[in-house]
């Protein structure tokens, strides 16, 4: 291990359709991925690129939004107005179920992955087949804090890296 990190965004890549290849995006703009490196992706591309659209074109923006959240929640954790926390079929506890509508089409919304942990091994499968190479892949989204300020990102799924070390029982320095 050599102690260092490095980030860095990847440039170039074009708006994110349904049906597109992300693994062929992300090879084409980074054909140097290395077997030691960490692909990071957010929830969103991968949600377009899977298809998990909401389309509503002409309905109310709200309306389209409250129904997604709707369809997207197994559980009402808390509500305050109109902002609910619930809980998704995934177990993950968030604001308005991860539903987002910025940086979308009109008319649309986007959900999150079905399978994140699948949509990481897809990509990584489609980034070996690609490069050669099987970098780890995590998926991420940006979730709020609820009733705080601020925002945190999260990773919803992994393939090709541990993401649960059990410390249970061992000593801690």
């Amino acid at each position: 291990m050599t102690g260092r990190l490095d980030v860095w965004g990847v440039a170039g890549l074009p708006e994110v359709e349904p049906g597109a290849d992300l693994p062929a995006m992300i090879a084409a703009a980074e054909p140097g991925l290395r077997e030691d490196d960490v692909v990071v992706v957010t929830s969103k591309v991968v949600s377009k690129a899977e298809g998990r659209l909401l389309r509503g074109p002409g309905r109310d923006p709200d309306e389209l939004r409250d129904e997604a959240v709707s369809t997207e929640t197994v559980r009402v954790v808390a509500r305050r107005g109109r902002t609910r926390i619930v809980q998704t079929a995934h177990g993950f506890v968030l604001a308005a179920a991860g539903v987002d509508a910025s940086n979308t089409p009109d008319g649309t919304v986007v959900l999150l992955p079905r399978d994140p942990d699948g949509s990481a091994r897809a990509i990584r499968a489609g980034l070996r087949e690609r490069l050669g190479v099987s970098p780890a892949v995590v998926l991420t989204d940006t979730f709020g804090r609820p009733w705080r300020v601020g925002q945190t990102d999260v990773a919803l799924g992994a393939a090709g890296l541990v993401v649960v070390d059990a410390h249970r029982g061992r000593v801690d320095s």
